[in-house]
C-alpha cells in the first residue's frame, strides 16, 4: 500500500532506539524526510547512519524546556510530529519523591506539550498535519510497580484528545497509540539485569513477568518495536484522515476491553 508520505517531514522524538527508532526507520522507508532525536549527538548520528535515506538528526534533551526550544529552533516546521520520548522506572509508590514525579512529567508529558504547542499552529495554517503520542497500556491499567509512569501515560490520553478537539475541522489529526509491554532498549536492559540478579535466564524472567505482572496479555510475550511502528506510520499518513481523537491499542491484548 502506498501511504503517500513522500514529501512529508516527520519528527520522531526519542528515536535513537526502541519504538522511536522503529517508527523513524519505517517513516523513512515510506519516503518521508525524518528528523531523528536523542539526547546525545553520538547516538543521534549513529541512528541517522543506520536509517539512511533522507534522515537527519537533532540532539536535544526534551526533558527540559531548553531542549525543546533548541529543537524547535532547528526544525521550525514539520508535517508529522510523533511524541515518543519517554522514561520509566520501577519503584514503590511510597518511595517516589517529588523530584522523580517532576522528572517523569517533564519528559513524558511536557515534551509533548511544548512541541505540540510549537508545531500545531503551523499545521493548522497549512491545513494538514499529524500529531501522534506514544502512550502505553499502562495509561489504562496503571502498574503498581511504577504508578508515576502510568499517571504520565494517562495524561497523554487527555492531552491528545484535547488537542484533537482544538484542531477539529482543520485537516490536522491528533491521536494516541497504546503499545503493550515492548522489548525496547530500556526494557531489555531491565530484564537482563533482573535475570542476572536472580541467577536465571532472561526467558524465564519474561515468562514470570507475564504470568505474575501482565497475566491478561494475549500474546504472553514482549512485543517488538517493529510490531508497533506500522500502526504509527499509517496514522501518520494521509490515508488515516478519518481517524482523530482516538486511542489506538497495539497492546497485545493486555487491556481486557473490546472498546
Amino acid at each position: 500500500m502506498e501511504l503517500q508520505l513522500r514529501g512529508k517531514k516527520a519528527l520522531v522524538t526519542g528515536s535513537t532506539a526502541g519504538i522511536g527508532f522503529a517508527i523513524a526507520r519505517a517513516l523513512s522507508q515510506e519516503g518521508a524526510e525524518v528528523i531523528v532525536n536523542g539526547r546525545t549527538r553520538e547516538r543521534v548520528d549513529a541512528a541517522v547512519r543506520e536509517i539512511g535515506g533522507n534522515a537527519w538528526g537533532i540532539a536535544a534533551d526534551l526533558g527540559t524546556a531548553r531542549g525543546a526550544a533548541r529543537l524547535l529552533a532547528e526544525a521550525p516546521a514539520v508535517d508529522v510530529l510523533v511524541n515518543n520520548v519517554g522514561i520509566f522506572e520501577a519503584r514503590p509508590f511510597t518511595e517516589i519523591p517529588d523530584e522523580d514525579w517532576l522528572r517523569l512529567f517533564e519528559t513524558n508529558v511536557l515534551s509533548g506539550v511544548r512541541l505540540s504547542r510549537g508545531y500545531l499552529p503551523g499545521m493548522v495554517r497549512e491545513g494538514w498535519g499529524r500529531v501522534i503520542f506514544i502512550s502505553s497500556e499502562s495509561a489504562i491499567q496503571i502498574p503498581t510497580e511504577m504508578i508515576h509512569y502510568g499517571v504520565t501515560k494517562t495524561a497523554q490520553l487527555a492531552l491528545s484528545r484535547g488537542l484533537a478537539e482544538s484542531a477539529a475541522g482543520t485537516g490536522v489529526t491528533v491521536n494516541v497509540v497504546l503499545p503493550g509491554p515492548t522489548r525496547s532498549e530500556g526494557v531489555g536492559a531491565y530484564v537482563e539485569g533482573l535475570a542476572r540478579s536472580k541467577g536465571v535466564s532472561a526467558e524465564q524472567v519474561e515468562r514470570e513477568f507475564f504470568r505474575d505482572m501482565r497475566p491478561s496479555s494475549l500474546l504472553q510475550r514482549f512485543e517488538s518495536p517493529d510490531e508497533i511502528a506500522p500502526l504509527v506510520v499509517f496514522i501518520a499518513s494521509p490515508l488515516s484522515s478519518a481517524i482523530t481523537g482516538a486511542a489506538l491499542r497495539a497492546d497485545g491484548g493486555v487491556v481486557r476491553s473490546i472498546v
